[in-house]
């Protein structure tokens, strides 16, 4: 999948009077790139569209108009573009009752999840069993992000049987504070098995 570029990335002005309609079509797009695992934990598939609708995002809240400021967001953000064979996901660690919580709380109800990095998630596709390679930033830190960019490196035998109907695809999370799994539904699977291809 390539890398977008600054000419793809439009100016304050004209995403303002693109945002609507880019915004509408990237929420719909996302509806098939999500896979909730349990209460806490949602993936969010990744590919050239939602990376650069997330440039356009990030440049319209810091309000960023200089060239090097831009590009230091695309590099930023490229990061997230799977490179071949690879699927790329966002995960969010969500806490639904957070508006009750006070810091300490959120902070010790996201940190139960430390050492989530460390062979903790998988893509299991019929006999496959890939495992997440998260971004290196979070794994040593003393405190949990709720926010992760995480990557599975598919080999070829799993990447056709991602595209096979036949076999069974899901997230699993093993953790000894969260175990979870939910199925890849064959509209998350089609979205998936494109960004492959």
């Amino acid at each position: 999948m390539q890398k977008i570029r600054a000419s793809e990335v439009l100016d304050l002005v004209a995403y303002e009077k693109t945002r609507d309609v880019m915004r509408a079509a990237i929420i719909a797009r996302k509806q098939n790139r999500r896979v909730p695992v349990g209460d806490n934990l949602t993936f969010l598939f990744e590919n050239r569209d939602t990376v650069l609708y997330q440039i356009q995002e990030m440049i319209r809240t810091e309000r960023i108009v200089h060239d090097d400021k831009v590009k230091e967001e695309i590099d930023a953000y490229n990061a997230l573009i799977p490179s071949a064979g690879e699927l790329s996901a966002t995960l969010f660690i969500e806490i639904p009752e957070l508006t009750r919580m006070g810091q300490d709380e959120v902070r010790r109800t996201v940190n139960r999840f430390q050492g989530l990095d460390q062979e903790g998630v998988w893509l299991v596709i019929g006999a496959h069993r890939v495992p997440a390679r998260f971004e290196e930033r979070h794994g040593k830190e003393e405190k949990m992000a709720a926010v992760h960019y995480l990557r599975f490196a598919l080999p070829e035998a799993a990447r056709a049987a991602l595209a096979d109907p036949a076999q069974k695809a899901r997230i699993v999370v093993d953790h000894p504070n969260y175990k979870a799994e939910a199925e890849v539904l064959p509209a998350v699977r089609a979205e998936l098995v494109a960004d492959l291809e």
